[in-house]
């Protein structure tokens, strides 16, 4: 239905828009958001640039990286340059803070409203903010959690001690033979908690989170919802973008928000229901917030 209709891109005022859309979350019974890695650039967390070239410019110049997210996927001769790789990919989008409070300002937004989020983002940003746990579900992993690459079972490893010494023991590119992390049950190396290919673990708080949604979702159905997509892109929209339009269509009462700078648009089925609004998602926040 969806993929056969035209985008539909909205004419109408910015200032409107911004009206529509805080009278919105107002109102609605139940507020859902979907988070992509659009919303994290915003916060400030880019994969290129000035802040790659900060961290990374040492790797920049010996592989010919050139970018936070290839990084991610080069083929290190070692398991040392390897994690040395990953242990600053994973503290800087992980454990460090933002520059920007993208995520605190949607808090204050939502925090008195029955909200729910789904993100692809694997930055642990929402909850570093102060959402409530319990109300996330992180679909695609976490930058904080290491499984067997096997895997040879189904659990996950906070990894935060480990990457904070791969950090500070590193030298020329490579972390320290004996910091090299393996698998406790079968000796494999261990790899990241990241959905790449069929070997991600889905761990109990994975399936636990998925329920949570799950039933959120359901015991909101028929009611006054506000579906709001936050920077989310087209490389999985099977997971954010497509549920939300089609919840939206099935639901009279219900309201599509996409937040987007420069892929802000709806299918035209739910058009009238929909707000578009292309531009930087801080700014928009910060007149939502006023």
């Amino acid at each position: 239905m969806f993929l056969k209709s035209l985008m539909n891109k909205s004419t109408e005022k910015y200032s409107d828009k911004i009206k529509k859309l805080k009278d919105e979350i107002v109102q609605a019974d139940a507020v859902i958001i979907g988070a992509g890695s659009g919303l994290s650039t915003s916060a400030g967390f880019t994969y290129n640039g000035e802040r790659f070239r900060k961290y990374f410019g040492d790797f920049a110049e010996k592989y010919g990286i050139s970018d936070i997210y290839s990084g991610g996927f080069y083929p290190y001769p070692t398991l040392e340059e390897y994690w040395a790789w990953w242990s600053r990919h994973i503290y800087y989008n992980r454990y460090v803070d933002m520059s920007r409070p993208v995520y605190q300002t949607l808090l204050e937004l939502v925090k008195d409203k029955d909200y729910f989020v789904i993100t692809t983002n694997v930055d642990h940003c929402f909850q570093k903010a102060g959402f409530d746990k319990k109300r996330l579900f992180y679909t695609q992993g976490d930058y904080g959690l290491w499984q067997c690459s096997g895997p040879c079972h189904q659990e996950t490893y906070d990894n935060e001690a480990i990457v904070g010494k791969m950090l500070a023991e590193q030298r020329n590119m490579r972390i320290p033979t004996e910091l090299i992390p393996y698998c406790p049950k079968c000796g494999r190396p261990m790899t990241m908690n990241l959905r790449s290919d069929d070997t991600f673990v889905e761990d109990k708080g994975w399936h636990d989170a998925a329920k949570r949604y799950e039933d959120f979702i359901r015991r909101h159905e028929g009611v006054r919802v506000l579906y709001m997509e936050l920077g989310v892109g087209a490389n999985t929209p099977v997971i954010i973008k497509y549920p939300f339009w089609k919840m939206t269509a099935r639901n009279p009462k219900a309201t599509y928000a996409c937040l987007n700078l420069g892929e802000a648009m709806a299918p035209n089925e739910i058009a009238g229901r929909s707000i578009c609004i292309d531009a930087d998602i801080n700014e928009i926040f910060l007149e939502l917030a006023q």
